[in-house]
């Protein structure tokens, strides 16, 4: 028996043969992609960052011991306080980064983010130098934020009661600013468009910068001048972790620090004149425990600076 079957009907047909192979292998790109990215993000960058992180944080942490000499004993004594945030806040950042994974290449597929409407957006130029800049830019803004508004300060003033800044401060973060950290950076690379190759560039910079900007090392007036021009210093970082307003709101800076030059909120201390803490918590016995200072978000508090 022979099937009568028009031109148009096998047309049709050969089209829908061609949609639904295009569908099948667009869900078997997004799977592969998405297990690739997350697989790769989770064994190789994230382990790299790891190294890179505790890297340069233990050679800097002896070269403060070893070269600025402080008490061996309250030097330990600090950082090991400092390092029970790193238990807290970790299973969080592992946490979240899934969805940033998720996000991330969501707006890879879809073609989305101010990025991607740049003229010349699939440039090396914009897709990561200028890319580079806007999440820089994101993280001065969300700088602000955490200083800003009241119930996000309570957890950001947790890194700022540190009295003894050293580059363990770095790791001084209370887990619920990791929530809101990595919460704002979906948030970033959602309105960005930002790609994985970019987030992993960022965040690798980011981790140098940071902890870097918390070492007692300072550089000489002549360097801090040129290098300070563009990006953040020790000298200015710590110049923000001075325990007085309006120096605690200013010099907000990630990675560059034009972002405080441009916006008014850049300024200057002496190390002489600076002193580290937040004035609104300056019990020592307090901030030295990893268990109050834990709870210092929770707790009500009659005066936060005005925040």
């Amino acid at each position: 028996m022979l099937i009568n079957v028009k031109f148009s009907d096998f047309t049709l047909l050969v089209k829908n043969f061609h949609f639904a192979t295009d569908c099948i292998c667009n869900i078997e790109i997004f799977i592969a992609d998405m297990n690739f990215k997350t697989s790769y993000f989770i064994t190789h960058p994230t382990g790299f960052q790891i190294l890179l992180y505790t890297g340069i944080l233990t050679w800097l942490w002896f070269a403060e011991a070893y070269i600025l000499l402080p008490p061996v004993k309250s030097k330990w004594q600090h950082t090991i306080s400092n390092l029970k945030f790193v238990f807290t806040a970790l299973p969080v950042q592992l946490f979240m980064t899934i969805f940033l994974v998720m996000i991330s290449s969501w707006v890879a597929i879809h073609h989305w983010g101010i990025l991607i409407h740049l003229p010349f957006s699939n440039s090396f130029f914009v897709k990561y130098f200028i890319g580079f800049i806007l999440l820089d830019f994101f993280d001065y803004v969300y700088h602000i934020i955490m200083h800003k508004v009241k119930p996000l300060w309570k957890f950001h003033l947790v890194h700022h009661t540190d009295q003894t800044m050293d580059v363990s401060t770095t790791i001084r973060e209370h887990p619920g600013e990791t929530f809101f950290r990595m919460c704002f950076l979906i948030i970033w690379v959602f309105l960005s468009g930002a790609s994985f190759g970019l987030l992993l560039l960022r965040q690798t910079f980011q981790t140098i910068a940071n902890i870097t900007s918390h070492t007692q090392f300072r550089l000489s007036e002549k360097n801090a001048k040129r290098i300070g021009a563009i990006f953040v210093t020790p000298n200015l970082h710590h110049v923000h972790h001075h325990f007085k307003l309006p120096y605690t709101d200013c010099n907000y800076g990630d990675v560059l620090s034009i972002w405080d030059r441009l916006f008014g909120t850049y300024n200057e201390l002496e190390s002489s004149k600076t002193v580290f803490g937040i004035d609104t918590h300056m019990n020592k016995s307090i901030c030295k425990s990893f268990t109050h200072t834990f709870k210092i978000p929770f707790k009500k508090t009659k005066d936060l600076n005005n925040k």
